[in-house]
């Protein structure tokens, strides 16, 4: 049976966490206006299945206007869940900053390419045992050290420091795992 945690702060913003009993998924919900009302409030949904590690976050503003979806296989994003653990918020500083130069510096090209690979790099790194090593040093070599350079305003090591370092997993997590599913195709085609 799945249960309902409820907590109004003193702003009239609303937190609302179901989920739990034998159901592997989660969801917070933060509501801003009158949750019960479906017209009258924006709201941010995290959802979470604990079993296979993946989600989703959208957000709507009133009427549901302006709804987003982000796929949180997104490896920044799980880079950032792991290295703060409980205390994860995707409105952090550094996601809203990467954002920001994501929207303002980043091409159109690189963007998509990201949103392509990302997943499969994630993927791949949640595979490796001890994983969590591997996201402590995306959080420190790659967040950190773009965010710090957008605020030095030093955007072409930011941009140049985020399309590499999506390069670099792409061919150290990605790549690999292509080629070992290739050679188990070709390996089961020489005996048939």
């Amino acid at each position: 049976m799945s249960e309902e945690s409820k907590l109004t702060l003193k702003d009239g913003t609303t937190i609302k966490i179901t989920g739990g009993g034998e159901k592997d998924r989660f969801k917070v919900s933060i509501y801003e206006g009158d949750y019960r009302d479906k017209n009258k409030h924006s709201a941010t949904h995290i959802n979470v299945n604990t079993k296979t590690g993946k989600g989703s976050i959208g957000e709507h503003g009133e009427n549901h206007a302006d709804t987003k979806k982000t796929d949180t296989q997104c490896y920044l994003t799980t880079a950032c869940i792991k290295h703060f653990s409980e205390e994860f918020d995707d409105k952090c500083y550094e996601l809203t900053t990467l954002r920001w130069f994501r929207d303002t510096f980043v091409s159109q090209e690189d963007i998509d390419h990201y949103y392509e690979i990302a997943p499969s790099i994630v993927e791949a790194i949640n595979k490796i045992p001890g994983c969590e090593k591997i996201y402590n040093y995306i959080y420190e070599n790659v967040i950190n050290e773009c965010v710090k350079a957008i605020e030095k305003g030093d955007y072409e090591f930011a941009y140049n420091r985020y399309k590499n370092s999506i390069l670099i997993f792409e061919e150290e997590y990605v790549k690999p795992s292509l080629e070992k599913g290739k050679n188990k195709i070709l390996a089961r085609l020489s005996f048939a």
